[in-house]
């Protein structure tokens, strides 16, 4: 069978989609595309791509592709997302999918009219963990989940202060986007990702602005942001993420939800990796139990990319699980800033 042609925009965060389309076996990696030729020629070097570009148009205009992944700034996320698709190319999107709902609801658009698959990395719910735990909540073990928390949170981990994660002009936010982001995906996919109705957020940046005043760098977007979600089933879900809080003990990576029979615990733990619990009510005696995910077989989101484009089906991370999660974040800045819930109409 005839290997996908595979190309990466942007060398930061496509170091990611590169090393993941090339341990495909059914993709070859030929094109990348980067503004710093020193840095893409390093990636190039790594996996012997000769094809290389410092305009994306172009790339996807010469470059013989089937399908590109797009690793760059959020501002420039459904530009060369819509681009590509108009070019025939099926894409994988880094997170967030865009700067605003109307964004990804024209990349949604511009997927349909191209019948091709557009899929957006939300990389924690394919990690083996995850995935044990998805197959406890579909085989009915945690009932219906109806409250759950989702965190991230930095103690001190402003990512590259002074550069564009910073600046909201090209970020869009700050930690919401750039880490709560995951966590949220994650929360909505245990839950089956159920429709938004209401939203109340708050943001703060009392830490990283006096950081980023004495190191004289520009710095525009919250150093953490919380919001509380409620769903057309009647869950409730809390939010939380962080750059720079003065928490006590170590960063906290966390999604815990509950449901009628049972409830999950997703966190991260202390010397990395993994843990995978699931809290039970076995005829009035309580059960704690921790997943072994060793046996768990799951796809990377690239080889999951790949894959979908193969066999002709959605990915597992749609363009429509990103909209909603941009429904949700819009909501909490909107709230953010005006201090007032914020309300959707039934989809």
């Amino acid at each position: 069978m005839k290997k996908l042609r595979m190309g990466v925009v942007g060398m930061g965060m496509g170091q990611g989609h590169a090393r993941g389309f090339f341990s495909h076996p059914g993709a070859d990696l030929v094109a990348l595309c980067d503004i710093d030729a020193s840095r893409m020629q390093a990636v190039a070097d790594e996996y012997g791509v000769s094809d290389l570009y410092t305009d994306a148009e172009t790339m996807f205009r010469k470059g013989g592709l089937d399908a590109v992944g797009i690793a760059v700034p959020n501002k420039f996320h459904a530009p060369l997302t819509i681009a590509a698709l108009k070019q025939g190319l099926h894409v994988l999107c880094e997170k967030p999918m865009a700067m605003t709902v109307a964004e990804a609801r024209r990349m949604n658009a511009a997927a349909a009219r191209a019948g091709l698959n557009l899929m957006i990395d939300f990389s924690h719910r394919f990690t083996a963990e995850a995935a044990a735990l998805k197959c406890q909540v579909e085989a009915g073990v945690v009932g219906d989940i109806y409250f759950g928390r989702t965190v991230w949170h930095r103690n001190r981990g402003i990512p590259g202060l002074g550069g564009w994660f910073g600046i909201k002009e090209l970020s869009g936010g700050g930690p919401l986007v750039d880490i709560g982001v995951h966590m949220l995906d994650l929360a909505l996919w245990f839950m089956g990702y159920p429709d938004p109705v209401a939203v109340m957020g708050s943001t703060y940046d009392k830490i990283a602005v006096p950081i980023a005043r004495r190191a004289r760098k520009k710095f525009s977007v919250e150093d953490l942001a919380c919001g509380m979600i409620k769903f057309d089933n009647g869950a409730t879900l809390v939010v939380e993420s962080s750059w720079a809080l003065n928490q006590p003990g170590q960063d906290r990576i966390a999604t815990t939800l509950c449901g009628d029979k049972g409830g999950l615990s997703y966190k991260h733990k202390a010397g990395g990796g993994w843990e995978a619990d699931l809290y039970t009510d076995e005829r009035g005696d309580l059960y704690t139990k921790r997943l072994d995910a060793r046996t768990v077989s799951t796809p990377s989101s690239f080889h999951d990319f790949v894959d979908s484009i193969i066999e002709k089906r959605p990915p597992l991370a749609t363009g429509d699980h990103g909209l909603k999660v941009m429904k949700i974040i819009e909501g909490i800045y909107r709230s953010a800033a005006s201090g007032k819930e914020v309300r959707y109409r039934k989809s």
